[in-house]
C-alpha cells in the first residue's frame, strides 16, 4: 500500500514539475533560485538547509506554494481528464455521450453561425489590417472608445442565453431498458445522468457560512490585511468564504486565489495584445462594441465603465492562451469544423456582464483583465458551453429542478400547471451569474462565494432562494410574463443572510 502511495506521490509530482516548467513564471523564479543559490548566504556544505533558509527569506517559498496551489486546482485536473479520454476504448458506450457530443454540436454550430456572418459581411475570419486613418483614429481614441465611430447595423450577437436554453431543453438521451420514450419528461433534466448535490451535501459544502464569526469590520479590515501581507492564495480563499469582505480588499484577494497577480511577462503581453487591436480589424470587435452597447452602456450601474470594457474586452478577444486554457467537451462527431476567434470564445449577447462587476475592484485595466480572464477561465466558460462538468451549466440546470421539486413542491407545481418550465424564469440568472440582475455589491458577495468555495453550486441554490423568497406573489399569476415582472427586480435582494437562512433552515 505504501508503494503505491509513494507511486502517485511521484506520478503527481511529476505532473507538477512539467506543469511549472510550461508556466511562464517558470524562467524568472528559476533565475531567481540561480541567483540564491550563489549568494553568499547559501553554503555549499549545507546547501539543502541553507538554500531553504534563503528561498523563504526571499519569499519565494510562498510563491512556489502558490503556483502549485493554483496548478492542482485547475491545469493538473484538466490533465487527468484528457488521459482518462485518451484511454476511452469506445466513446460510443459512454452513457454521457449524447451530451458530449451536444457540446461539440453546440460549439460547432456557434463557430458556423460566425463564420456564416463573415460570408455575409464580406469580411475575412481572421481579421484584415486596419486601414491607417482608422488605425490612427483607433490609437487617439483607445481610452475613451465611446466615442469612436463604428458602423453596427448590419451586426447581430451570435446567439443569446435563450438559444442556448433551447438546445438544454432539447436534450434526450438514451432510452433505458423497459421505459417507454413517451415517459420521458419532455422539459426536465430529471432524465440526465449526472450528480449533482442535495441540500444536505450542499449545507455540508457551504458550512463554513453557517458559523458565527466574532470578528467586528474593523476586525475584519485587519485580519484581511494581515492575510493578503502573508500572501497565502489558500488563506485569501478561506477569507473569502466568510461573505463579508471589506471592499478596498477585495481585487486584491480575487487576485491571489485566482493567481492573477500583475509580472512583467503580464504586462508585455497585454501591450501585444493591444497592439493586435490596434493593428489588425477583426470581426468580433463589432460583436464586442455591439454587445456593450447593448447592454451594459444601457445598465444604470456600469455605463460609466464603457470604456474600460472595450478595451477589456477587445484584448480578451485576441488572447490565444484562453484557447488553451479552456476545457472543451471532445466526442467524435463527423462534420465540417470552423474556425473561430483568436481566444477560442465567440461574443455572445451578455459576455460583457461577466467583465463589467471587476470594474468595481481595479483602476487599472490590466489588473481588472488579467483577474477577469483567471475567473472567465476557471468559471464563466462552463456556463457557456454544454458540457458533462460538475460544475458545467447542464449540471446548474439539473441542480436547480431538484431542489425546486424537492423543496419548493408548491411552485413546482405550479409550474407544471401553468405549463411554464421553471428554467425558462432563472435561465439568465444562471448564465450570467447573476451578473446585471443583483446589484453589484451584492453580486460582488456571491462571487466571494463562489471563488471561496470554489463553485458555481451558489447559483441555482440562490435562484431557489429567490423562487421562495417571493413564492406568494408567483403563487398568485398564471402566466410566464408575470412572473418574470416579479422577478425583474432584485434591488431589495440581500445575498448572505438569505442564503445563511437557506442553508440553515430545516
Amino acid at each position: 500500500m505504501e508503494e503505491l502511495q509513494d507511486s502517485s506521490i511521484h506520478h503527481t509530482t511529476a505532473k507538477v514539475i512539467t506543469a511549472i516548467k510550461n508556466t511562464k513564471c517558470y524562467e524568472p523564479i528559476y533565475k531567481e533560485l540561480q541567483r540564491l543559490v550563489a549568494s553568499p548566504g547559501v553554503d555549499k556544505n549545507d546547501m539543502r538547509n541553507t538554500l531553504e533558509d534563503a528561498i523563504k527569506a526571499a519569499g519565494l517559498e510562498t510563491e512556489i506554494r502558490n503556483m502549485i496551489y493554483n496548478l492542482v486546482r485547475s491545469r493538473l485536473k484538466k490533465l487527468e481528464v484528457g488521459d482518462v479520454r485518451q484511454t476511452t476504448k469506445s466513446a460510443q458506450s459512454d452513457p454521457l455521450g449524447y451530451l458530449k457530443r451536444a457540446g461539440v454540436l453546440w460549439d460547432r454550430r456557434v463557430r458556423k453561425s460566425l463564420n456564416a456572418m463573415c460570408g455575409e459581411l464580406k469580411v475575412p475570419l481572421h481579421g484584415q489590417p486596419r486601414i491607417s486613418t482608422d488605425r490612427e483614429d483607433f490609437v487617439a481614441k483607445w481610452n475613451e472608445l465611446s466615442n469612436y465611430n463604428m458602423d453596427l447595423a448590419n451586426y447581430r450577437p451570435v446567439y443569446a442565453p435563450k438559444d442556448l436554453l433551447e438546445v438544454l431543453l432539447s436534450l434526450k438521451g438514451p432510452t433505458r431498458p423497459n421505459e417507454n420514450s413517451d415517459q420521458i419528461p419532455q422539459w426536465e433534466f430529471s432524465h440526465i445522468a449526472l450528480p449533482v448535490k442535495n441540500l444536505f451535501e450542499l449545507r455540508t459544502h457551504y458550512a463554513d457560512l453557517l458559523r458565527g464569526d466574532p470578528y467586528s469590520v474593523p476586525d475584519l479590515a485587519v485580519q484581511c490585511q494581515r492575510i493578503l501581507d502573508s500572501r497565502h492564495a489558500p488563506m485569501c480563499q478561506q477569507y473569502l468564504k466568510k461573505g463579508c469582505t471589506p471592499a478596498p480588499y477585495r481585487g486584491a484577494l480575487w487576485a491571489s486565489v485566482l493567481g492573477s497577480k500583475l509580472h512583467d511577462y503580464d504586462i508585455e503581453n497585454w501591450q501585444k495584445l493591444r497592439n493586435s487591436v490596434w493593428t489588425t480589424d477583426h470581426i468580433v470587435d463589432k460583436l464586442v462594441f455591439k454587445d456593450i452597447q447593448l447592454t451594459a452602456s444601457n445598465d444604470d450601474q456600469y455605463f460609466v465603465f464603457e470604456d474600460v470594457l472595450y478595451q477589456v474586452l477587445l484584448c480578451f478577444s485576441r488572447d490565444t492562451e484562453i484557447a488553451n486554457c479552456v476545457e472543451y467537451e471532445s466526442f467524435p462527431v463527423k462534420g465540417k469544423t470552423y474556425e473561430g476567434p483568436p481566444s477560442g470564445v465567440v461574443p455572445f449577447h451578455g459576455i460583457c456582464m461577466f467583465a463589467a462587476p471587476f470594474c468595481y475592484l481595479y483602476d487599472s485595466p490590466v489588473c481588472l483583465y488579467y483577474t477577469f480572464r483567471a475567473f472567465y477561465i476557471r468559471y464563466c466558460h462552463r456556463l457557456t458551453t454544454i458540457n458533462t462538468h460538475p460544475q458545467g451549466i447542464v449540471s446548474l440546470c439539473l441542480l436547480f429542478e431538484k431542489l425546486l421539486q424537492t423543496y419548493e413542491p408548491q411552485l413546482w407545481s405550479h409550474f407544471r400547471e401553468l405549463q411554464i418550465q421553471p428554467l425558462r424564469v432563472v435561465f439568465k440568472w444562471l448564465m450570467r451569474g447573476f451578473s446585471g440582475h443583483l446589484p453589484p455589491d451584492q453580486l460582488l458577495v456571491l462571487w466571494d462565494l463562489i471563488l471561496g468555495f470554489d463553485s458555481l453550486e451558489i447559483l441555482p441554490l440562490f435562484a431557489i432562494i429567490i423562487l421562495s423568497f417571493r413564492k406568494e406573489s408567483i403563487m398568485q399569476v398564471a402566466s410566464l410574463d408575470s412572473i418574470e415582472a416579479i422577478l425583474a427586480d432584485l434591488s431589495s435582494i440581500k445575498v448572505l443572510p438569505l442564503v445563511q437562512l437557506a442553508l440553515s433552515r430545516d
